[in-house]
């Protein structure tokens, strides 16, 4: 069900999603999703927060397929980069909604934690293993490489740039080489 919301919030947006929308798309009474939700906010938390898990699920499972702590992080910008049309847009919709409700804030601050997690794993896992002498402070570089991942949300959903640009998914792989002191010659 919290696909079908997902869906809806992309489509139509916060402010356009009626709970008869989720009910006709998802096959679930609006009565069902009213106990279920209680409030359109609560859906909105509910399907962020669903849409967080499995990119995080996803990104930890495809550094589980590396021991080389590089590998991972490519898997994983490479994964935030083919993140769908459709999640970035139910993103634009949280965010634009969170920048006006403090609530929306709390969550949306937990759940980019939650985002940011893989990668710093990754990063700890570098550093220890003698792979990475980053330049910057850990936390600054996860922050970029997230940051950067997660500013293609407004040019893929509007259309300016293609969600997989081997440009610019070569420019963040080098962005983070040189930020970790890799000895990786190809950030690719």
């Amino acid at each position: 069900m919290l696909d079908q919301v997902v869906a809806v919030l992309a489509d139509r947006g916060y402010a356009g999603t009626r709970y008869i929308d989720v009910a006709e798309a998802s096959g679930v009474a609006v009565s069902t999703l009213q106990g279920y939700f209680g409030s359109r906010e609560d859906m909105l938390i509910e399907a962020f927060g669903r849409a967080t898990s499995v990119a995080v699920v996803a990104m930890n499972e495809l550094a589980a397929q590396f021991d080389d702590p590089w590998q991972q992080l490519v898997a994983m910008v490479d994964r935030g980069l083919s993140t769908s049309v459709v999640t970035w847009r139910m993103l634009m919709e949280f965010w634009t909604a969170a920048a006006h409700d403090a609530e929306l804030q709390e969550h949306a601050a937990a759940l980019a934690a939650q985002y940011r997690e893989p990668f710093t794993d990754a990063v700890r896992r570098g550093i220890e293993s003698g792979a990475f002498t980053p330049r910057f402070d850990t936390a600054a570089i996860v922050e970029v490489a997230v940051a950067t991942i997660v500013g293609q949300l407004y040019p893929v959903v509007l259309g300016h740039q293609a969600p997989q640009d081997k440009d610019y998914r070569d420019v963040v792989l080098a962005q983070l080489a040189f930020a970790l002191t890799t000895s990786t010659e190809d950030a690719s």
